[in-house]
C-alpha cells in the first residue's frame, strides 16, 4: 500500500487536462504510441468533436520512481464544466490527491475555484500545475501570483508544464510520488469499498467501478451492496488499464472494477458500498452527496410506440449517468414521455445527443423549467416540476421560486456589460472584489428560472468569452410568477406552457407567437395564435388560410355572383376549421427554447 497514488485531475473547462493526462500516460508507457490519439481517455465520439469531458474517466498507470520503486498510480480524469461538477465531487471522494490545472494564458476560472473547494473539504493534497507553458499568450508570473494568492502555496510548489510538448511531466510524476499520501486502510479488515462509477456492457451487464477502503476482494467471493442489500458472486475482478485487466484479488487503496452479472440498472447505486456476504463491515462509506438537478424538462418519443424503448434507454444512460433523473408523465399535445431533471442545459443537450446517437431514439424535449413550490389557501405546499401541475389562481397563495448565488470572475473591462445582463434576469449583485488587478470577481443572487434558458451564451458574448460563471443553489423566495399558456384556436399546448415572472410575461408571449407564426405551416383554415394568462389573452397572431381564388371564373356580370361563392366558401372553412386541427412541427419545440 505504500506504493499506490490515487490522484485526480480537476481545472476549468479548456484548460488541458485530457490533453495532460494523455502525456502522463506516454511518459508512464502505460499507452504506446500506436495507441496514442487526441484525448485517448475521452472514449465517446460526442466528448472528443466538442473538445470536452462529459464522463470522469479511471486509468492504473505504472511508475517506477528516482529511489527505484515501482509505484501504482490511479489516475482520474474528471470534466471541467459547471453542468458536470457532479462527476468531480464522485472522483474527488476516490482520491487522496489532486493536480489543480491552471491555463497559463487565461489564469483561474469560476470552476476552477468551486472544484478546489470540493477537493479542500475532502483534504486532498493539492499540486498545481501551470499548464500550455509553451503558448506565447503564456503568462506564468501573473497566473503564478493568483495561484499563491488562491491556495497559500509558494512559486516553488507550482509545477510549469505542457501537455502539448510534455515539458514538466517528469516533475508532476516525481511531485505525485512524493507528496500524494498513500492510501490508508487495513488489507484484514472485512471488506469496505465505494462505488464511484458504473458502466452498462451489453454482453457482461453492469461494470461497477470501485475503490477499495478497507479490507481484499478474491475472484470468486460473494459480494453485497449496502443500500440495495442485494448480493452477488464477483465473477471478475481487476484494475483498469486502458481495457479491463483481471486479477486474482484487488486490496485496501487500489481502484479497480467488479463484474458480477447484473442486469437491471437500478441495482447499482453510484455512492453504494460494496462488502462481503460472510464478513459485511458494519457502516457504509460517507461523504457522497445527493445528485440535485436544476432543470427539468420533458423527454417524449416522436413516435408514441417507442415509449417502452425509450425508457430502456434512458435506464442504460442513467447507468452511465447517474445525475440523471426521470419519471413517466403524459402531455395531451405529445402522449407518453419522461419529466427528467438534469444539472444544467449542457447536460440536456449532451443527454439529448446520446440518446439519439448511442440508442436511435429520436426525441422531442419541451421547454425547461425549474422547480417551484406552490402553497395553496388550504395552506398545503405542493412542488411543481411541470407548469401545467401548477393549481388553479383561484386556490393557489403564492409560488416560491429557487435562487442561485452566482460567481462571475470577468475581466474589469466588462464589469459594465455583465452587470446589465445579471440585473436585466432579476439579479442583485452581493458582492464584488478584485483577485488581481484586472480580474473582478462578482457574486449575485438571481432566480435559476432566469439563468436555465440562454444566459450562459449571452455572458459569454457581452464578455467576448472571457467571462466565466459558477452557481450553487441557495434558497426558496416568494416571487410574482403567472402560468403563461398558449393556444391553437382556443386549444392548450401544454408542452409550451410556461411558469414565468408577470413583468416578462407580456414579451415572452408576443414573441412565442411571432415565432410560431412562422414555423406552423399554413392551413386550409384560419390558425389563432394567443398567448393567455389564466383567462386573459396577452398576445395574439393569426396564420392566414390557404385560399383558392373561386372567383377567377367570374370575370364582368354583377357583384352578387361574386359574393354567392365567397360566402359558400366561407362556410365551407368555418365547417373545416371545427374539425380540422393543428400539428406543431418539432422545430416549433425547439425554437421556443432558442428565443432571443
Amino acid at each position: 500500500m505504500e506504493r499506490i497514488r490515487n490522484f485526480c485531475i480537476i481545472a476549468h473547462i479548456d484548460h488541458g487536462k485530457s490533453t495532460l493526462a494523455d502525456r502522463l500516460l506516454h511518459t508512464t508507457g502505460t499507452i504506446t504510441d500506436r495507441e496514442l490519439q487526441e484525448q485517448t481517455l475521452d472514449d465517446m465520439d460526442l466528448e472528443r468533436e466538442r473538445g470536452i469531458t462529459i464522463k470522469s474517466h479511471a486509468i492504473q498507470m505504472r511508475h517506477t520512481a528516482e529511489d527505484g520503486h515501482e509505484y501504482t498510480l490511479n489516475l482520474i480524469d474528471t470534466p471541467g464544466h459547471v453542468d458536470f461538477s457532479y462527476e468531480v465531487s464522485r472522483s474527488i471522494a476516490a482520491c487522496e490527491g489532486a493536480l489543480l490545472i491552471v491555463d497559463a494564458t487565461q489564469g483561474i476560472e469560476a470552476q476552477t475555484i468551486s472544484n478546489l473547494y470540493l477537493a479542500l473539504e475532502h483534504d486532498l493534497e493539492i499540486i498545481p500545475v501551470l499548464n500550455k507553458m509553451d503558448l506565447d499568450s503564456a503568462d506564468p508570473e501573473g497566473v503564478s501570483d493568483q495561484i499563491i494568492d488562491l491556495i497559500g502555496c509558494t512559486q516553488e510548489d507550482i509545477i510549469p508544464a505542457s501537455g502539448k510538448t510534455g515539458m514538466g511531466v517528469d516533475d508532476i510524476l516525481r511531485a505525485i510520488v512524493n507528496k500524494v499520501p498513500a492510501p490508508k486502510g487495513d488489507p484484514n479488515a472485512p471488506l469496505q469499498a465505494m462505488v464511484f462509477d458504473s458502466v452498462f456492457n451489453s454482453f457482461r451487464g453492469i461494470i461497477a467501478y470501485i475503490r477499495v477502503l478497507n479490507g481484499t476482494l478474491k475472484k470468486g467471493e460473494t459480494v453485497q451492496f449496502m443500500a440495495t442489500k442485494k448480493e452477488y458472486d464477483a465473477d471478475e475482478i481487476g484494475i483498469l488499464g486502458l481495457d479491463l485487466k483481471p486479477q486474482k484479488e484487488l486490496k485496501a487503496g487500489n481502484v479497480g472494477y467488479v463484474i458480477s452479472g447484473i442486469k437491471n440498472a437500478r441495482e447499482v447505486k453510484v455512492g453504494d458500498t460494496l462488502t462481503l456476504k460472510n464478513n459485511p463491515c458494519s457502516v457504509a462509506v460517507k461523504g457522497f452527496e445527493d445528485v440535485k438537478p436544476m432543470v427539468f424538462a420533458g423527454i417524449y418519443p416522436v413516435d408514441t410506440e417507442d415509449y417502452e424503448e425509450l425508457r430502456a434507454s434512458m435506464e442504460k444512460l442513467q447507468l452511465n449517468d447517474a445525475s440523471l433523473v426521470f419519471e413517466p408523465e403524459s402531455s395531451a399535445a405529445l402522449g407518453f414521455g419522461f419529466r427528467c431533471g438534469f444539472l444544467g442545459m449542457l447536460h440536456m443537450e449532451i443527454i439529448q445527443e446520446r440518446l439519439e446517437r448511442e440508442f436511435d431514439m429520436t426525441v422531442i424535449t419541451t421547454v425547461p423549467n425549474v422547480s417551484y413550490h406552490a402553497f395553496t389557501k388550504a395552506g398545503d405546499k405542493l412542488i411543481v416540476n411541470n407548469p401545467s401541475d401548477l393549481p388553479d389562481a383561484n386556490k393557489l397563495d403564492y409560488v416560491e421560486e429557487p435562487f442561485i448565488k452566482a460567481q462571475v470572475i470577468t475581466k474589469s473591462e466588462y464589469i459594465g456589460a455583465v452587470m446589465s445582463l445579471c440585473i436585466e434576469k432579476r439579479g442583485i449583485l452581493l458582492n464584488q472584489v478584485y483577485l488581481t488587478a484586472d480580474r473582478v470577481e462578482m457574486t449575485f443572487s438571481m432566480p435559476l428560472g432566469e439563468i436555465v434558458f440562454d444566459f450562459y451564451d449571452k455572458l459569454k458574448s457581452v464578455s467576448r468569452g472571457y467571462a466565466s460563471f459558477d452557481y450553487f443553489p441557495d434558497e426558496y423566495k416568494q416571487s410574482n410568477l403567472v402560468k403563461l399558456d398558449i393556444l391553437l384556436n382556443g386549444d392548450q399546448v401544454d408542452a409550451l406552457s410556461a411558469l414565468i415572472h408577470r413583468d416578462n410575461a407580456f414579451e415572452l408571449g408576443k414573441k412565442i407567437c411571432l415565432k410560431l407564426k412562422e414555423l406552423i405551416p399554413r392551413q386550409q383554415f384560419m390558425i389563432a395564435l394567443q398567448a393567455a394568462i389564466g383567462a386573459k389573452i396577452i398576445a395574439r397572431e393569426t396564420i392566414k388560410p390557404v385560399r383558392k381564388d373561386v372567383t377567377a371564373k367570374c370575370y364582368g356580370g354583377d357583384i352578387t355572383r361574386k359574393r354567392k361563392l365567397l360566402e359558400k366558401q366561407k362556410k365551407g372553412k368555418k365547417r373545416m376549421r371545427q374539425v380540422g386541427n393543428v400539428e406543431v412541427p418539432q422545430s416549433a419545440f425547439l425554437a421556443v427554447l432558442k428565443l432571443d
